[in-house]
């Protein structure tokens, strides 16, 4: 099981991602990883293991030296994320709780493509990663979230943020929530 935390902010947002992320660690005890992005540093990520310690004390050395008004965190049982990309839609970065039925069927296709697959997940592709790759097939983020919706077979909810915003994506048959709040700031 999987579960993700996003926050977009007029100030730096680390904390709230930090503790908003620690607060789903009773989702997935594998891997966990935060990415923000700060117009000054640029994007930022690390992504840990879960398998010997707890969130908390994974990531606490990592917060100070994160910086931003935009953040992603998500733990999962599966795979490392969130996954950072860039392509003609620029830099962005992506996480995602998915299950994925047609994984194998589209990564050959991809690699037909000739496309190159980077990151793996225990011994084997990182669905993460195949969703990145079927969003940049879009001319844009919509266009290429909904080509996600209409290849794959199973579910897939994504947070993603790129210099000036945060998207998400709830899972086209509603299978996993995504919960939006608001407070000041």
């Amino acid at each position: 099981m999987s579960g993700f935390f996003g926050c977009i902010s007029k100030n730096d947002c680390v904390l709230d991602v930090f503790y908003g992320t620690d607060y789903h660690s009773h989702l997935g005890t594998k891997r966990a990883g935060l990415a923000f992005y700060s117009p000054q540093i640029g994007f930022q990520r690390a992504i840990h293991s879960l398998e010997d310690g707890y969130f908390r004390n994974k990531f606490e050395n990592d917060i100070s030296a994160f910086k931003g008004n935009i953040g992603i965190g998500v733990i999962s049982d599966t795979e490392a994320q969130p996954i950072m990309v860039t392509s003609h839609l620029g830099r962005f970065a992506v996480a995602t709780v998915s299950k994925i039925a047609n994984l194998d069927e589209l990564a050959s296709e991809l690699l037909n493509k000739h496309r190159t697959f980077t990151e793996l997940s225990q011994g084997s592709l990182n669905p993460t990663e195949l969703i990145s790759m079927l969003i940049v097939e879009g001319s844009n983020f919509k266009s290429g979230i909904e080509n996600v919706y209409n290849r794959i077979k199973g579910s897939c909810s994504m947070l993603i943020i790129t210099q000036s915003s945060i998207i998400a994506a709830r899972d086209k048959l509603g299978r996993t929530p995504i919960i939006i709040g608001k407070k000041q700031g």
